[in-house]
């Protein structure tokens, strides 16, 4: 079987409920990840070290590239960026390092994040963290747009017959549901696991299984 998950944000937890107790995940099927493993919650480091552990042991994991991966790789480079992943979750991440300098965190870490995908094409889905600029002369090029676009109109010509499967923008758990019995062109699977008492509706870790269109959520645990 095929799944997909999104938008982690350091519930190490409530992943690691999901894929083991909820999905079950076994070395024959396939897992991936669309961006977001880090910031915000309470423990980054553990959404990585699960991901690195599953990979080492044999499933098959495959992992994109997230806007707060993207930020986190910028603030290495320069204060302003640094600031900026600071506000939008950084600290919380370099707590469950127990650090305070970003420049202290292992080798390891910046080469799971340096060797992200930015999107994977399969022969019935696409797959991206946000979205994809349609309007683009070719959407598979604008990076920028796949970590960030929201509300992105879609062009048939491009798509074909596939779906695409994001995350990104936190949506209410009934209308992800929704979308997947519908079995809509677009799918976004960003429960806002993170997001408890932002709004109802939030505050769920969920799945789609890419083969059957079954639908898994998990209240956050973190």
């Amino acid at each position: 079987m095929r799944y997909a998950t999104s938008d982690i944000h350091g519930c190490a937890k409530t992943f690691r409920h999901l894929v083991k107790e909820v999905l079950q995940l076994k070395p024959a099927d396939e897992l991936f990840l669309l961006g977001d493993y880090i910031d915000r919650g309470p423990d980054s480091k553990g959404v990585i070290d699960f991901i690195l552990e599953l990979k080492r042991t044999g499933f098959k994991v495959r992992t994109l590239s997230g806007n707060h991966e993207a930020m986190m790789l910028e603030a290495r480079e320069d204060t302003e960026s640094l600031q900026h992943w600071d506000l939008n979750g950084g600290r919380q991440t370099l707590a469950s390092f127990g650090l305070t300098a970003i420049r202290d965190i292992p080798q390891s870490y910046w080469a799971f994040l340096l060797n992200l995908e930015y999107y994977i094409e399969l022969e019935d889905y696409l797959l991206v963290h946000a979205g994809f600029n349609f309007k683009a002369e070719n959407p598979f090029t604008d990076t920028d747009s796949m970590l960030w676009i929201r509300n992105f109109p879609v062009d048939q010509a491009v798509l074909g017959n596939r779906r695409i499967v994001h995350g990104h923008t936190p949506t209410p758990v009934q209308k992800i549901a929704q979308s997947i019995e519908n079995k809509k062109q677009v799918i976004n699977i960003d429960g806002g696991c993170v997001y408890t008492d932002r709004m109802p509706g939030l505050g769920f870790l969920t799945a789609i299984n890419l083969d059957t269109f079954a639908f898994y959520s998990v209240p956050n645990q973190d």
